[in-house]
Parts: C-alpha cells; sequence; structure tokens
C-alpha cells in the first residue's frame, strides 16, 4: 500500500497521512483486524461510495470525497462520523469516488465540511 498525505486545499494545511488500499486484498481487509487508528492516521479507498463496519473494533469517521479534478482537488461531497464497530454502513453515497477512514472525531477536529476541498499528495513516510 502506498501512503498520501490529506491536505486542505485552500491553505496546504496537512491533515492526515493515509495508507492507500490500491489492491483487491487492501480493500477487502481494510482497518479489519486493527485494534485502533493512531491520532492523523487513516486509509484511503480510491474509487469507491460505500462502506461497512463489519469485523471492526472501533468507531471510525468516513469523508466521502469525488473523483479528483483537473487540478488535482477532490470535494468531500459527504462526512459519516463516528460509525460503530458491525453497526455502521453506509451503502451509497451519490457523487462520492473514494472513502476515507479515519479515527472517530478526526473530521470535527479538523473542522471538515461538505463542500471542503482536499488534495491528496503522495509521500514517502
Amino acid at each position: 500500500m502506498g501512503r498520501l498525505v490529506v491536505e486542505r486545499a485552500g491553505d496546504g494545511t496537512a491533515l492526515w497521512a493515509v495508507e492507500v488500499a490500491d489492491s483487491w486484498l487492501s480493500r477487502l481487509r481494510g482497518l479489519i483486524g486493527r485494534r485502533s487508528l493512531a491520532a492523523g492516521d487513516g486509509l484511503y479507498f480510491p474509487a469507491t461510495n460505500g462502506i461497512h463496519m463489519l469485523f471492526m473494533r472501533f468507531a471510525i469517521d468516513c469523508v466521502f470525497v469525488t473523483a479528483p479534478a483537473p487540478n488535482g482537488e477532490h470535494e468531500v461531497v459527504a462526512v459519516r462520523p463516528n460509525l460503530r464497530p458491525w453497526t455502521g454502513v453506509v451503502w451509497f453515497v451519490r457523487h462520492a469516488r473514494g472513502a476515507i477512514e479515519l479515527g472517530a472525531g478526526s473530521a470535527a477536529h479538523a473542522g471538515i465540511r461538505v463542500g471542503d476541498r482536499l488534495r491528496l499528495v503522495p509521500t514517502d513516510l
């Protein structure tokens, strides 16, 4: 899996460092089996518009984004906070072409709202 830094497009503030679920196996596994996410960490699922919380051990926030615009920015189309283990399911988010899973409370802490623009920048971390 590669890694990206998620930045706020307006000011370049780094928000999170995320792994990219870029293979069939990494998408299938997701965060299953992990006990938690470190503050500032997450997992990015490109080309998806829904997630489930089956077999999860902890609550997460999920930020759904569009495909990148020509300038590389993704628009936030939905924020689903505090999805609980086993019971949280997001079936379909209109216009979403990616999902960023984060520790519960991370989206609110960063002030992320629908309509915000984010950049996903490759990193060597």
